[in-house]
């Protein structure tokens, strides 16, 4: 059903208070076809929400709630769920079983039960309930979206990975008899809001160093999506910044023929000519993540080092927007039929 864009869609989000959460809460309050109708936290709880999070003073009227599943279905047409994994997906099916759209912005919903039982080290949701929920990758599965009434918003790093990686997928360009390496940065919002110590400001402040070393839970969604084009295995490095926004990624790729950056860069600006949110640069350029910050725009660079016959591929987001609110907000406009772009034309932060 295609909704009119005077049509104020009623939305909910269901853990505000996490970063993900509030991200969205920032995006839908000023999208032109959402009312913001419900606001679910798991700690804080009150008749002002601003309360607790006064930046959003002024814009936001809404109270924020314990979650309730029957208010929730019966406040939403659509609802966003930005819980921690093991929790999140469960939500999401319960409000989907209620005839809601929902976007999950966890991982619970984006693998088969038994990849998500061998890297999340927990029990999925029901496997029927995956079965239905549409992997929410706009730039590659637009037309599947705008049909899907649940959808499993895909991860920061695996956003940047696939929109860096796929157009040689797609291309045949990938060379199955060789990994492809990449190197991942996230700044800490990534982690989350609850602390550890790892998180902290004295144990992050002027330090730097990898995490989940071979068992980042995101390599499981990036060779899937992968896997629909060619046959290819990831090797991520991923590593803690000590930046709140932001994911760099340097994948570096054996291609199967010799090419120079020309020929590459032709494969990309093909594969992103039509889309609003993926900007390639000119050879001879790379991106930075201040680029990006606190916008909807994956920006993507290209390098073919002609001594060893390595590609680059360099891809920067912002973690909190093109890494989760803003493709969830993206993924809803085209479940709705709205213009994909809209709410989300802002740009970037400088400097």
């Amino acid at each position: 059903m295609t909704t009119p864009h005077t049509t104020r869609i009623r939305a909910g989000v269901v853990g505000a208070t996490g970063y993900g959460g509030l991200e969205l809460v920032r995006l839908l309050a000023a999208h032109p076809a959402v009312e913001l109708t419900y606001l679910a936290g798991s700690k804080e709880g009150g008749p002002d929400f601003t309360a607790w999070f006064p930046h959003l003073a002024g814009i936001i009227e809404a109270p924020l709630h314990p979650f309730d599943p029957a208010a929730c279905a019966e406040q939403c047409d659509a609802v966003f769920v930005a819980l921690p994994s093991g929790v999140s997906g469960q939500v999401a099916a319960q409000l989907w079983e209620r005839g809601r759209r929902v976007i999950d912005l966890s991982g619970d919903l984006r693998v088969p039960a038994e990849l998500y039982r061998a890297w999340y080290i927990r029990d999925p949701v029901d496997p029927a309930v995956q079965a239905q929920a549409v992997y929410g990758l706009p730039e590659w599965h637009r037309e599947r979206i705008a049909k899907a009434t649940l959808v499993a918003n895909p991860g920061c790093y695996a956003t940047a990975i696939l929109l860096g990686l796929l157009p040689l997928a797609a291309a045949g360009w990938l060379n199955p008899a060789r990994p492809v390496l990449v190197d991942a940065k996230s700044g800490v919002t990534g982690a989350g809001r609850t602390p550890t110590l790892t998180t902290h400001l004295g144990e992050l402040y002027e330090n730097f160093f990898p995490y989940k070393v071979g068992a980042h839970q995101h390599t499981p969604e990036i060779e899937q999506e992968l896997g629909r084009y060619a046959e290819a295995k990831v090797l991520m490095t991923t590593q803690l910044l000590p930046v709140a926004r932001g994911i760099y990624v340097v994948a570096y790729v054996t291609l199967d023929r010799a090419a120079d950056v020309a020929q590459v860069y032709e494969v990309y600006r093909e594969a992103y000519e039509d889309v609003p949110f993926v900007r390639v640069h000119a050879p001879g350029h790379v991106p930075q993540m201040k680029h990006v910050r606190g916008s909807n725009f994956c920006d993507i660079g290209l390098f073919v080092d002609g001594r060893t016959g390595v590609l680059q591929v360099f891809s920067v987001i912002d973690n909190l927007t093109k890494g989760a609110a803003g493709q969830a907000v993206q993924n809803f406009n085209l479940m709705h039929g709205l213009p994909e772009a809209m709410g989300l034309t802002g740009g970037p932060m400088f400097p």
